[in-house]
């Protein structure tokens, strides 16, 4: 996600970049580090044309916005095993075996294959799966080209993670709202642990809140670096998300702590919704949760009057079996204690009017309305699809402008568990041609099993990246990518925001990387298409969508950090809401229409294995990595040699496990490997582990895929019916049953220096 805090033109005004004087030898340039998903703005210093050192900016907006990750960056680009020409696979798919080949001869046989699998399947047989961090944005274009041939199945990691979120929060109150930090009085963490090193602005925001005077109250399973910070810590168990907000709003409307005023005139269902609510007593929420009755009805107090308050965006909830429920009972609250659209509430920011957006640029309504219903998995889980947005778009269109806002890119997505079953040939048609891009989408979705599956059985498989991924390994072409220092760039807030901020090209891509504008650009000429990316350059791209604003990209870089609208408050009151009704709709007509229950509910755990006697807890991000990445940086990985999984001493009694020993967590879907961390801030019967192992220096190919095959969280993370959210179809990550056993100490492999040491 995007930097949260929405800037004041003011502060904009004032916060003139300090220049420094530049060093013997050293330029500057303003960029955007694309090192995570917060995306910091940064000065980048340059030698001899090459990034040597990222720090803090010298603008008072974001000084001190950088983590471990930033810093060392510069060395993981430069990493000698970083992919520099397009390779062709030479072997079996998995074999290891590549031969460099031209940009060129690489379209013309993507292309003529990918036509010939159209033809043969239909232009549906086609899926891209990309992130929005490890290739940067890439600009609507890709939805733009699948939308003119006709494929509906795009999916990203968003669907885990802030995409479903925005498209869920639609259903109550038409838009993905942001925290306002700035003038908060009360923030609510569920489960999300910012910290110095991750989530860098938002960790200093919280600070900065409590510093002057507002509270802050954790619900976390475990007793993170926040939880001991906050006023009130609720340790419920993990994945009761939803049934703790339950007794919240049984609080808060048996005491009538809600905004009564904003409830009768703005919202629809509260009869309904309340009646909900009573069959959750204080009682049935604690033992659901395992947290002290009481302690529930004085958090849920100290929100409801502290206000403004804020719940911020949290990817834990993002990834539950009750994740619709507790998404919308999320947006509920903020509903009806008065805190959307208010000064240090939930601000609805909407787009900036003079920039054109990238969803108009992704030109969804190109896209026919029979191949939008072939959108894999809209039939059973349809919430973040074409079929399950469809009633927003005249709503959009009224208070929006636009029909189809993809807000973090996660609206209009087909389901990832049902794209990789249709590529391993379980699906309604077959998908025979996969592309990813910046993405390693075997470690990146639930059942990795069934990804790997579905990609051993397509018939072309193109990646777009950095490194050798465990996913790359798989494919027919590895195409070289470029980073954000690599080009000039901008960072739109993926849709949420009305907020531009403007980074500077600081350096020549190395070798042959190239940009995804450059990859989509060719794309669509190796499909005959070429009038679809009409522009010839990016720079020529930005200054088509800043033309209302009469300035070019390069001008407006030079001129501004922040590009920015002034802000609106309270503008429901002129437009309404963007739902069906206009009003916040604490009963969703739209859930209802699609054969869904319109009002949240909770799903208890399925019935106990004794089998499996403990709960996983997957998705743990260590400082030194982002998702997959960074694992080829010998910094990073000095700090994080091995996979480690927390367990509390109760735990490590119980299993009679010790500290560093090396052990197998395995339920129904799989096992992995890995060591062993005792942690006093653990609960009993809790195991996390962290999300996408692998080794780069380890051997490559379909038997080993350099690690991931024995470390790779996914291969526990199930995708049955059981551990499934019902309306969207993503997996709980969040509390899957599992088991411990003792194993020798394993061979551990040697890294290999030249796969970790850096360039210098």
């Amino acid at each position: 996600m995007p930097a949260p805090v929405p800037f004041d033109p003011e502060d904009v005004a004032a916060a003139k970049t300090q220049k420094r004087p530049d060093k013997p030898g050293i330029t500057t340039k303003k960029t955007i580090c694309q090192t995570c998903d917060i995306a910091c703005s940064v000065v980048s210093e340059i030698k001899n044309g090459r990034v040597v050192k990222v720090r803090s900016s010298d603008n008072p907006l974001f000084r001190d916005h950088i983590c471990m990750k930033g810093i060392v960056a510069p060395k993981g680009y430069a990493n000698p095993n970083r992919i520099t020409r397009p390779l062709r696979r030479v072997g079996e798919r998995g074999s290891g075996q590549w031969e460099e080949v031209t940009w060129d001869d690489a379209m013309s046989d993507i292309g003529a294959r990918l036509k010939a699998i159209i033809a043969e399947h239909g232009p549906e047989a086609w899926a891209v799966s990309t992130s929005q961090w490890n290739t940067g944005t890439d600009h609507g274009l890709g939805r733009r080209i699948m939308n003119h041939i006709g494929s509906p199945n795009w999916i990203s990691g968003v669907a885990l993670c802030a995409g479903n979120t925005a498209a869920v929060n639609r259903f109550t109150y038409g838009w993905f709202p942001l925290g306002d930090f700035g003038s908060t009085k009360c923030i609510v963490l569920m489960g999300h642990n910012p910290r110095r090193h991750s989530w860098t602005p938002i960790y200093s925001a919280i600070r900065s809140a409590q510093a002057r005077g507002a509270k802050l109250i954790v619900m976390d399973p475990r007793r993170s670096s926040n939880a001991e910070r906050a006023d009130i810590w609720l340790p419920l168990k993990a994945g009761s998300d939803a049934a703790m907000m339950f007794g919240w709003l049984k609080v808060i409307f048996d005491e009538e702590l809600y905004d009564k005023d904003f409830v009768e005139n703005w919202t629809v269902g509260f009869d309904a919704l309340r009646a909900r609510v009573d069959e959750f007593p204080l009682e049935r929420v604690a033992e659901l949760t395992g947290c002290d009755p009481e302690m529930i009805a004085e958090a849920a107090r100290l929100y409801a009057t502290s206000g403004p308050a804020t719940i911020p965006w949290t990817p834990i909830t993002d990834m539950q079996r009750n994740s619709t429920s507790g998404i919308r009972l999320q947006s509920i609250l903020r509903a009806v204690c008065g805190n959307i659209d208010v000064p240090g509430g939930e601000l609805l920011q909407g787009f900036n009017p003079d920039i054109i957006p990238e969803s108009e640029i992704e030109m969804h309504h190109i896209l026919s309305e029979e191949q939008k219903l072939k959108q894999l998995g809209n039939e059973n889980h349809p919430a973040f699809t074409y079929r399950g947005q469809a009633a927003f778009r005249e709503p959009m269109k009224r208070v929006w402008g636009y029909d189809y806002p993809n807000q973090v890119t996660g609206c209009y997505m087909a389901n990832p568990s049902a794209t990789f079953r249709a590529m391993a040939g379980q699906g309604p048609y077959p998908v025979k041609a996969f592309f990813f891009l910046g993405n390693n989408p075997m470690m990146s979705y639930a059942n990795m099993p069934m990804i790997i599956d579905g990609m051993m059985n397509q018939d072309l498989i193109v990646a777009h990246e950095h490194f050798m991924t465990p996913s790359a390994q798989l494919a027919d072409y590895v195409l070289p990518g470029d980073r954000g220092w690599d080009r000039p760039g901008w960072l739109e807030g993926l849709g949420s925001t009305s907020t531009y901020r403007t980074s500077e090209k600081a350096m020549e891509p190395p070798g042959e990387a190239k940009s995804t504008f450059e990859f989509w650009k060719r794309i669509a000429g190796a499909l005959d298409r070429p009038e679809i990316v009409p522009w010839d350059t990016l720079e020529d791209f930005y200054d088509y969508r800043l033309k209302a604003t009469g300035k070019t990209f390069r001008t407006l870089s030079s001129e501004t950090d922040v590009y920015l609208t002034v802000p609106r408050y309270r503008k429901y009151e002129q437009d309404g809401f963007a739902t069906p009704s206009g009003k916040v709709e604490l009963k969703s007509s739209v859930l209802e229409d699609l054969g869904f229950d319109p009002l949240p509910y909770f799903r208890e755990d399925p019935p106990e294995d004794p089998n499996y006697p403990l709960k996983l807890f997957t998705g743990v991000r260590e400082d030194g990595f982002f998702q997959t990445g960074h694992r080829h940086i010998s910094e990073m990985r000095q700090r994080h040699p091995e996979p480690v999984a927390f367990i509390s001493p109760g735990t490590a009694k119980r299993f009679d496990l010790k500290e560093d020993e090396w052990v197998t967590v395995e339920n129904q879907l799989g096992s992995i490997s890995i060591m062993i961390s005792v942690r006093d801030s653990m609960p009993d019967g809790l195991v996390r582990i962290p999300h996408g192992w692998w080794k780069p220096e380890m051997e490559q190919g379909y038997n080993t895929l350099s690690g991931a095959r024995k470390y790779a969280d996914a291969q526990l993370c199930r995708d049955d019916d059981d551990y499934l959210d019902r309306e969207q179809g993503i997996p709980h990550l969040k509390g899957v049953a599992c088991r411990i056993t003792k194993q020798a100490v394993p061979d551990l492999e040697k890294s290999d220096a030249s796969a970790l040491e850096v360039a210098k």
